[in-house]
């Protein structure tokens, strides 16, 4: 069998396949008619994308030796595509180790070649000036490089997709605010580079010759000041010409702080983006194109980049965004399946409500809470919750939803994330917001004995420490009214639903 290209099909490995451009980049391997391995910390957030059907996936994590030797056995070209950002003040150190393991791992199995995306360092920046962020990803190349494994690094400074964080914190500070008072670092001369000719140069560096061993710049074809590209955006959104002053005093950190209040993306993923401007980057060479070739009209310019990214966004045909990846320092434990959980303590607060629609009227309005929809009960004190979320660090309300209509297991849903969907019946959400305990929040719908509808709802929390069941007590006198309110809204919304409305995949 031969792919596209003529040349053998590879196996290839994927991590960070729950991510923003590995999520994205599956498809495109297997459309290339390459086969795919993908290492996930938690396979069950794949279940639901359309091509998990057609990938092996193995458990583990990039810092596990024994998960990684497992994944890479009889792998040709393996993607690194992962990064310890976030996950605390030894990020750098973890990334390292990770980096270390990966290479020594994929050299043992005899893996051909390795493909990395980096970022795109400033020309004559010292290193020690580089922010943490930048100074990683270098490293972490360096490593992969000197693995004794063929290596691709590719360098990208702003990625423009629909989804992507560089991109929803461009749309949303350009479309709230008609005049900005800004930092200086929107005059930062930079290269982005259209999400799909990331992909393209990813899948295209599988089939490079075994003597290439090191790194690409990428970028569009356009160079533009950040305060370029809000204009721009301006213009292909259809919006007023924006005012934009810059203004010396916002540091990096203030400006992330900033850049939290106003888009759906948190300081904590703000702060690196806010950074890696401070510096000028923009590509030296393009050498990329002797081994993965630019097809016509490629690379894409930022007005084409901005009017592809929006138009997917006003056409709800987002496939990944920034969120999709989990959010360092959230919960991830699963809910305790034991009804008299060893654990410890489980508060709950269950709700049931008989339902005057269908039981699939009444899962169109489950799967479409948050976002837009909003809970269906107190708009004011979920604002608070998020707003009071976002202060402390914690991701906010505003991350919304990837798709106004459908959800799948891994999918960010404001402060939450889908842990569990069965299409027709249940909802599954696990708290991301700052807490102190693990909560879920469960949704059904379902017939009684009689065939009648029935909608069940209960939120479950495990509280950590004194603090933790201090906090459920204080909080559980409004529960009446939040989460009463919630089923008694949910049951109401399917009842005014039209039963024809109802679409076939959701029955």
């Amino acid at each position: 069998m031969t792919h596209v290209n003529g040349t053998p099909p590879f196996r290839c490995l994927v991590t960070g396949a729950t991510g923003y451009i590995g999520g994205r980049l599956v498809p495109e391997l297997l459309d290339a008619g390459h086969q795919v391995r993908c290492l996930a910390r938690s396979p069950g957030k794949l279940r639901d994308h359309p091509w998990a059907g057609g990938v092996e996936v193995v458990r583990g994590d990039v810092t596990d030796e024994a998960s990684v030797r497992e994944a890479m056995e009889g792998i040709d070209v393996a993607y690194y595509l992962v990064h310890a950002l976030g996950t605390g003040k030894d990020f750098e150190r973890t990334d390292r180790r990770a980096a270390e393991i990966f290479g020594a791992q994929a050299r043992a199995a005899g893996v051909r070649r390795i493909v990395y995306l980096g970022g795109l360092t400033p020309r004559g920046v010292p290193e020690h000036e580089l922010s943490p962020h930048l100074r990683s990803r270098a490293e972490v190349g360096a490593i992969l490089m000197a693995s004794g494994v063929p290596t691709t690094v590719l360098r990208a400074a702003v990625i423009i997709g629909s989804g992507s964080a560089s991109f929803e914190m461009l749309r949303y500070l350009t479309e709230r605010l008609p005049v900005m008072v800004t930092p200086s670092w929107v005059r930062t001369r930079i290269q982005p580079i259209a999400v799909r000719d990331v992909l393209r140069y990813l899948v295209g560096s599988a089939g490079m010759p075994s003597e290439v061993n090191r790194a690409f710049d990428i970028g569009g074809t356009d160079i533009v000041t950040y305060r370029d590209m809000m204009r721009r955006y301006a213009a292909v959104a259809g919006l007023p010409r924006r005012l934009i002053v810059p203004v010396p005093v916002l540091t990096p950190g203030l400006s992330s702080h900033w850049v939290g209040l106003v888009t759906p993306v948190p300081h904590s993923i703000a702060r690196p983006l806010a950074e890696s401007l401070r510096h000028e980057v923009v590509c030296d060479e393009h050498d990329i194109a002797s081994y993965v070739p630019d097809p016509p009209g490629s690379p894409i310019g930022v007005d084409r980049a901005l009017a592809l990214a929006l138009q997917r966004v006003r056409d709800a045909g987002v496939t990944t965004r920034w969120s999709s990846a989990s959010v360092p320092g959230a919960p991830s434990d699963p809910l305790p399946t034991d009804p008299d959980w060893a654990g410890g303590s489980l508060y709950t607060d269950l709700r049931e409500l008989a339902v005057d629609a269908t039981p699939q009227a009444l899962w169109r309005v489950i799967e479409g809470v948050g976002g837009e929809n909003g809970w269906y009960s107190f708009p004011l004190a979920w604002a608070v919750r998020g707003w009071a979320d976002r202060l402390v660090g914690g991701v906010g309300l505003r991350r919304g939803r990837r798709d106004a209509h459908r959800l799948r297991v891994g999918d960010s849903l404001d402060f939450w994330r889908v842990e569990e969907i069965e299409h027709g019946r249940l909802l599954r959400l696990r708290a991301e917001m700052r807490l102190p305990g693990l909560a879920w929040l469960e949704m059904y719908a379902e017939q009684d004995g009689d065939g009648r509808t029935r909608y069940r709802q209960r939120a479950l929390f495990h509280p950590h420490g004194l603090l933790g069941h201090a906090y459920w007590w204080s909080v559980s006198p409004f529960h009446a009214v939040v989460f009463g309110g919630m089923a008694r809204n949910i049951a109401r919304a399917a009842a005014d639903l039209p039963a024809e409305r109802t679409p076939a995949h959701q029955v």
